[in-house]
């Protein structure tokens, strides 16, 4: 046993994985354009996008982008937190915990920096505050994690239910005008303030969705989060990844499944919001409704993996994927770098376009950063460097310097960064 505890190599990554990644970050991107645009506490406004293409491409995007993707990457988070806490356990027993609280830590810190100066809609801190449960309840069995996701699964029913039962329409007045003047204060603050004001802006932002936690939904984004983190928890204890090409048959068998559902659930919630006059009333439609997103945002998320999972086994279709699965290698620098640009396309202190860009476009835009930037930056720097500048800052401020050059070859470089440059091509 080392004296320090040691980053895990690149080398142990495993690939599908890596491309999951990358797919969430593109799904993410897309989803969150429109927040980068517009108020966090907008929605989809009709009356602001009234061309036909930006109501079908908003529709499109709440059938089969809206939650899939975030849910996808929490699932994966959870599954790296079985995967990184086994390995520490194996190397370091006594130390592991701590280790593994103080990555949190940073994760914590990195996601709160985010949503305080440059946007709110951060999901690093939440993640953070999430691997604290996963921490106290990675030793559940799989029928008490089961029973958990299916609570999580039904809480827009239980939710609404006590909404129906204990709200007034004082208080859904209430909480609309708080919705309304953070409306006010983001296009003043963000549409035409400087680097400071955006700062106190996104700030104030966070504080309010966190003064009102049930009633602006982040209460429920924690939950949504949470099922498919107790997902990933059961994925990785079962090592599903390691050897994924033994469970095929079930991921042929449930992937046109989880399509079907998640369609039907999806296209119900769309066509919900179409209709109803007032989607902040109470009611068992309401219910209905919100059950069935949720429902629908897990299914097509299952269905995405399954297919990611059936092309990465398949070897021509890996190696189209490889771009894709060089930015899943370096998660958090392309989480983070979207915002960079998504502020300064939109900002005022930027290019200035808030509120000019529809849903369409947010969507055009999202493609073309992504594949025409971040898949290109991906490949240039993971040529040069064995992880993201981003990852690295991490795993320095996780295990310190000098655990890193406790494994350094003779050449200086830490042994695990030495002949583990990622290859697109090779396998894991």
């Amino acid at each position: 046993m080392t004296d320090h505890a040691a980053p895990i190599p690149a080398s142990e990554r495993i690939e599908v994985l890596d491309t999951i990644r990358g797919f969430a970050l593109l799904g993410i991107f897309i989803m969150n354009m429109p927040a980068f645009n517009t108020s966090l506490f907008l929605g989809f406004d009709a009356a602001m996008w009234p061309h036909w293409w930006d109501r079908g491409t908003e529709m499109v995007r709440d059938v089969i982008f809206s939650g899939k993707f975030n849910s996808m990457f929490s699932m994966l988070f959870a599954i790296g937190f079985t995967i990184q806490l086994g390995r520490l356990q194996a190397r370091e027993p006594e130390r592991a915990t701590r280790i593994y609280l103080r990555r949190l830590f940073w994760l914590f810190v990195f996601g709160l920096v985010h949503a305080c100066v440059f946007w709110a809609g951060d999901v690093l801190h939440m993640y953070a505050l999430l691997g604290l449960l996963l921490l106290l309840l990675h030793r559940l069995s799989d029928r008490a994690i089961v029973t958990l996701i299916v609570l999580c699964l039904l809480y827009p029913a239980i939710r609404g239910t006590i909404r129906i039962m204990t709200s007034t329409p004082e208080d859904i007045q209430a909480i609309v005008a708080v919705t309304q003047q953070a409306i006010s204060a983001d296009n003043a603050g963000f549409g035409h303030g400087n680097f400071l004001d955006t700062v106190r802006r996104s700030t104030a932002a966070m504080f309010i969705l966190y003064t009102y936690p049930w009633q602006l939904g982040t209460f429920a984004a924690y939950v949504q989060f949470f099922t498919t983190v107790l997902l990933g928890l059961l994925l990785g204890r079962h090592r599903f990844f390691q050897n994924v090409t033994a469970h095929l048959p079930l991921v042929r068998r449930i992937q046109w499944w989880a399509l079907g559902i998640g369609l039907i659930c999806g296209s119900a919630f769309v066509i919900w919001r179409s209709v109803v006059a007032n989607p902040m009333d109470a009611s068992v439609w309401r219910i209905l409704a919100g059950t069935g997103y949720i429902f629908g945002r897990v299914a097509i998320m299952i269905f995405y993996v399954a297919t990611i999972v059936r092309a990465v086994c398949n070897e021509s279709w890996r190696r189209r994927l490889a771009p894709i699965t060089l930015t899943g290698r370096m998660p958090l620098t392309n989480y983070l770098l979207q915002t960079l640009i998504g502020v300064i396309l939109f900002y005022h202190w930027g290019f200035g376009l808030w509120g000019k860009v529809g849903p369409a476009l947010d969507l055009v835009l999202a493609v073309a950063i992504f594949f025409l930037i971040q898949v290109p930056l991906s490949r240039w720097w993971l040529s040069r460097f064995p992880r993201g500048p981003m990852e690295h800052l991490w795993r320095v401020l996780t295990y310190g310097r000098g655990a890193l050059q406790a494994t350094a070859g003779p050449t200086g470089e830490p042994a695990a960064y030495r002949d583990d440059r990622p290859r697109a091509s090779s396998p894991n």
